[in-house]
């Protein structure tokens, strides 16, 4: 069945300012600037003023329609980011061999370097994403915390250190160290 008109809405709050051209989606905000690039998907955007714009498609099917909320979603993140942020925790968790977690520089780019994973003498290299910061938690041991604009490369990153601190081929229900992401929220906390 075809869907003649479906539309969905996003409100755009104050300070940020959504530029659209070509289905590239700028978002400018205090925190900075995102860009997406959205021209594989057939949607149309119209900008109604400063504080709305509206998503359509135009004769889709069911799973078109679907693309549309997936757009929405997309930007609110944006505008989510360039206002408040995301940040994400980990903790290492660990049952004998401490695991030791440093940020190194290698040819100008930036590594996660993790060391004695389960007695391991193989380090370990996460590269750091760009626009991601990483730092060491003063209140917390064993904790680091990964903060950025864009909920993509943030959570990438959780996931890529997450992923090479894995136990393989020992049983995980026994073997349960690792570095896991405790707590995600926003830099910027609302009071």
């Amino acid at each position: 069945m075809k869907y003649i008109q479906t539309e969905q809405s996003i409100a755009i709050p104050e300070k940020v300012t959504v530029a659209i051209k070509s289905r590239v989606v700028k978002v400018t905000g205090p925190r900075g600037t995102l860009t997406k690039n959205l021209k594989h998907v057939d949607v149309t955007f119209n900008k109604i003023d400063n504080t709305l714009i509206k998503v359509t498609v135009h004769n889709g099917d069911r799973k078109h329609v679907a693309t549309l909320r997936t757009v929405k979603s997309l930007i609110d993140n944006m505008i989510t980011g360039v206002t408040k942020g995301y940040k994400y925790k980990m903790r290492y968790v660990y049952a004998h061999f401490p695991i030791n977690v440093n940020v190194v520089e290698n040819d100008g780019k930036k590594f996660i370097e993790i060391r004695n994973y389960l007695g391991d003498k193989k380090v370990r290299l996460v590269p750091v994403r760009e626009g991601v910061e990483i730092e060491f938690s003063t209140t917390q041991k064993d904790e680091i915390v990964l903060s950025g604009n864009s909920v993509e490369e943030v959570s990438q990153n959780a996931a890529d250190i997450q992923q090479i601190c894995k136990a393989r081929n020992k049983d995980i229900r026994k073997f349960l160290d690792g570095i896991y992401v405790s707590s995600k929220g926003n830099v910027v906390e609302e009071l």
